[in-house]
C-alpha cells in the first residue's frame, strides 16, 4: 500500500523531516519526505496499512518544536510502490 501525506503546521526548520526520516527508517517504510514550496511537508510511503497507520500516528505527533495542524491523507496507486527505494530526505544535503 501507498500513501501520501501532507503535513501543515509549523514543520520546516524544526527538523521535522529528519523527525519522518528516523520513523519511517525504523517501521521498514519505503518512500520520501521533502518540504514543498508553500512550506508544508510531503511524505510518501510505502508499507503495510498497519504500518502506514503507525507513521500517520507520527505525523500527527510531529518532531519537538513543531506543530502539527492537519495530516491529509491520500491512498495512491499501488503501482507507485516500484519508483520507490529506501525511504530518504528529497531535498536534503
Amino acid at each position: 500500500m501507498v500513501r501520501y501525506y501532507l503535513v501543515k503546521g509549523r514543520v520546516q526548520g524544526v527538523g521535522f523531516r529528519w523527525f519522518v526520516h528516523r520513523e519511517a527508517a525504523e517501521l521498514g517504510l519505503r518512500g520520501w519526505v521533502r518540504n514543498t514550496d508553500s512550506g508544508h511537508v510531503e511524505v510518501i510511503a510505502s508499507g503495510s496499512p498497519e504500518v502506514l497507520d503507525e507513521l500517520k500516528k507520527a505525523l500527527h505527533k510531529g518532531s519537538r518544536g513543531s506543530r502539527v495542524d492537519a495530516v491529509i491523507e491520500e491512498e495512491l496507486d499501488a503501482s507507485e510502490d516500484a519508483k520507490l527505494g529506501p525511504f530518504v530526505i528529497e531535498g536534503a544535503w
